[in-house]
């Protein structure tokens, strides 16, 4: 029974509300919509958003009339530990409380701060012969979830060096400790910083991606550490120039060369999140409702600067050399059946890709992902 209580408790709520006329939305069963109000449901927290805020009482004092326990709290001040600030049209997030748990954690109250989240010299890595640190006053990996959740929260600046500290947590050495020590550090100074959102109604969706080829290689170690190897990727997606989603992770397929590393980022990680995010919007532009976007439609441009992985996004065929990536990665769906029917997770939309040329170097180019509803 323990096992499945959240999903008894996600079905029991989706009954409650779907009895008051609330609809789960067909992208993501865990936000719901009447008429001009949408509910955001983590567990059993919420979000209320419309632009009627008497629709919201409402709903509100419907939910109470099921049996409902529910705390109305007021316009969001904090949510799942993130303070929420609005200043105008301008919400600052932060997490300072988080931050403050961790420099506690690491006892670095009164240390020197650091300027910068890692050192970009000195890449991480597995080394059986290096020493396991003596005498650690804190767990390893409790600082690394604390990390991870400040990073997809409020902080994309420690995204790449947290990313790295989290590959160890099995079997941390010495240079381990010291990476999440420098993270720490580079927090004490930047402990009131958060996430800025100021939104531009003239901008839609944007993807800014990026990879390298085997970064961190390392011959010596590489017998031990097969992830040396691997390319990583690094992306943000924004909307109307807020971001919303960002990554920084290896690649889980080894790529042999720079143009495999930046297409399988570019087509497979960081689109993926697009579609799903543009899904989300047109689902509620279809709704009625509004979205702070003056585009005729919703649609995402993805910034990339490899010539060879712009070609195969611009003309996806099988080529000799690079048909495995091809069907591996694009997330425009597999390939159709015999019959001619089409399959895949995102093949229902028709995605239609541009290459405009950017400057200053005329081989770079920008992949413009038009969305259309069939």
């Amino acid at each position: 029974m323990t096992v499945r209580a959240g999903k008894i408790w996600a079905d029991f709520l989706k009954d409650k509300l779907e009895s008051i006329g609330f609809v789960p939305s067909p992208v993501n069963e865990y936000v719901y919509i009447r008429q001009n109000v949408i509910f955001l449901v983590y567990v059993d927290d919420g979000i209320f958003a419309s632009p009627d805020s008497e629709a919201i009482n409402k709903a509100i004092e419907e939910i109470k009339a099921l049996g409902l326990d529910i705390d109305d709290q007021g316009d969001i001040e904090d949510y799942l530990g993130v303070n929420v600030e609005r200043v105008g049209d301008t919400f600052v997030l932060t997490q300072l409380q988080l931050i403050n748990q961790i420099i506690e954690d690491l006892a670095l109250e009164g240390s020197r701060p650091k300027p910068i989240t890692a050192l970009s010299t000195r890449p991480l890595i597995r080394d059986k012969n290096e020493p396991r640190p003596k005498d650690i006053k804190y767990n390893y990996r409790s600082i690394v979830g604390n990390l991870n959740f400040l990073e997809k929260s409020t902080r994309p600046d420690i995204s790449y060096a947290t990313h790295m500290v989290a590959q160890f947590s099995e079997d941390p050495r010495e240079s381990h400790h010291a990476a999440i020590l420098h993270i720490g550090q580079y927090l004490l100074s930047t402990r009131a910083r958060g996430l800025i959102l100021k939104p531009n109604p003239t901008l839609s969706l944007e993807v800014f991606v990026d990879a390298d080829f085997s970064g961190n290689w390392n011959k010596p170690t590489a017998a031990d550490d097969t992830a040396t190897s691997k390319s990583r990727t690094g992306y943000v997606l924004k909307f109307t120039d807020c971001p919303l989603l960002w990554q920084s992770k290896l690649q889980t397929i080894t790529a042999l060369s720079s143009c495999e590393s930046e297409y399988m980022r570019l087509l497979s990680a960081a689109l993926c999140d697009a579609i799903f995010v543009i899904q989300i919007l047109d689902d509620l532009k279809a709704r009625g409702f509004i979205l702070p976007s003056k585009t005729p439609q919703v649609y995402c441009k993805a910034f990339e600067d490899n010539s060879g992985a712009l070609e195969m996004a611009r003309l996806p065929k099988l080529r000799p050399q690079t048909k495995h990536r091809v069907c591996a990665q694009a997330p425009t769906g597999d390939p159709p059946h015999r019959d001619g029917k089409p399959r895949g997770r995102y093949i229902h939309k028709t995605i239609g890709i541009k290459l405009i040329p950017m400057l200053p170097k005329a081989h770079h180019g920008m992949v413009a992902i038009v969305y259309h509803s069939q």
